[in-house]
């Protein structure tokens, strides 16, 4: 089992930044692709950027050069770091981890809302 509470979310203006947090606790040992996911209103849950245990970092093309993901396995805390935010960023930003065997956990999301 592994828990995870993202924070980090709020209100920010068009071409600013936020910085997203999620902390995982529990069979953390075992997590072998972490990654943050968003829903915006009316739309389907999508990928936005993953990094593996080794390191290997992807992103989707409306991110890239924008946003970054990191890790800090000492704080076992994954980030996402938003940078020239835009109205269309807006969504619900979910935190998932892929076990080693298969199974997916997900946090309960943080809401970032850009206004433009």
């Amino acid at each position: 089992q592994v828990q995870l509470v993202e924070s980090g979310g709020g209100l920010v203006e068009a071409g600013g930044s936020l910085r997203l947090s999620c902390a995982a606790s529990g069979s953390i040992f075992s997590i072998n692709v972490a990654g943050w996911y968003r829903q915006a209103p009316g739309k389907q849950r999508e990928l936005v950027a993953t990094i593996t245990t080794g390191g290997n970092r992807n992103y989707a093309d409306s991110v890239k050069g924008r946003f970054t993901i990191s890790r800090d396995n000492a704080k076992n805390t994954v980030y996402l770091q938003m940078n020239s935010l835009k109205s269309e960023d807006t969504a619900v930003y979910y935190c998932n981890v892929l076990m080693t065997n298969g199974i997916n956990y997900w946090g309960k999301g943080t809401l970032v809302t850009v206004s433009s």
